[in-house]
């Protein structure tokens, strides 16, 4: 990978996934990383891992929706390593059930780690990555942001503002003159441990659903996922798709409109098990 020799990196929830994978992708390209995770046994492997490569690291524990935290932590950042060049806000969590059903804590928990803490990350980053003078915002958005599905309402709410934020984030920092580049990326069903790792509401198997997410959705590699990302940020790309999963859902929401809610359903109904009463 060409292109990030020498640029500060930050990646969020990069303890497992999709952001240990771009950590470490990044790491071999020559970049200085800042790597954080609620995850404090993911992070510390991943922070070996980019050792062992010999690539400058910083890690450091952080919840996305401690904004304060966040704020200083950008400032600790930025003083470390002198500048920062990129930050990738990665950091999400899942939830299943229907609207019926979920508690209000559970979407608002959704909401806060996926959208807040993009808008957390991005607020908190932005200026310094102005400063930079060759600064970037690659905020992970999913399929799910662009097609909606029945027990996903919390997951797509949080994706489609994401999406929403970025996009309008982009169109600004091209009308300022700022030299900051800005991407959206949608990946589609990739081997992480999201759905592991994903709650559920009352009356569900979690088990059970990640176990059909797992066998059914997860086909891309989190590694290949970070190729992909990192190819589109080197072109300065407004948004990528990752997994050809993502392209064909992509290129039916776009041909059918809302009609895609006709034919998703019967096949998407079968991934979220009705609740046990």
């Amino acid at each position: 990978m060409q292109g990030f020799a020498g640029k500060v990196a930050v990646v969020t929830g990069a303890g497992s996934g999709i952001g240990q994978a771009l950590a470490i992708e990044l790491g071999r390209s020559g970049a200085k990383l800042a790597i954080s995770d609620v995850d404090t046994d993911g992070l510390a492997r991943t922070e070996e891992q980019l050792k062992a490569i010999g690539a400058a690291v910083k890690a450091d524990r952080l919840d996305v929706t401690e904004r304060e935290a966040f704020l200083a932590y950008a400032d600790a950042v930025n003083e470390h390593f002198g500048r920062v060049n990129q930050i990738y806000n990665n950091a999400g969590i899942g939830h299943t059930g229907d609207v019926e059903i979920c508690d209000f804590k559970d979407i608002e928990r959704v909401m806060d780690v996926d959208f807040w803490g993009v808008v957390n990350g991005t607020k908190a980053f932005l200026p310094h990555l102005i400063a930079s003078g060759d600064g970037h915002v690659i905020n992970i958005s999913s399929v799910f942001g662009l097609f909606s599905s029945p027990g996903q309402a919390a997951y797509n709410s949080a994706k489609f503002a994401v999406r929403g934020f970025t996009e309008a984030l982009r169109q600004e920092m091209i009308l300022a003159g700022h030299p900051v580049g800005v991407t959206t990326v949608h990946p589609g069903g990739i081997k992480t441990a999201i759905a592991r790792n994903a709650t559920a509401a009352a009356g569900l198997d979690a088990e059970e659903l990640a176990r059909l997410f797992d066998k059914r959705v997860a086909h891309t590699s989190p590694q290949r996922a970070a190729k992909i990302i990192l190819g589109a940020v080197r072109k300065n790309k407004a948004r990528v798709l990752v997994g050809p999963d993502a392209k064909v859902l992509d290129l039916v929401v776009r041909l059918t409109g809302s009609g895609y809610q006709r034919l998703f359903m019967p096949m998407l109904g079968k991934l979220v098990p009705s609740p046990r009463r």
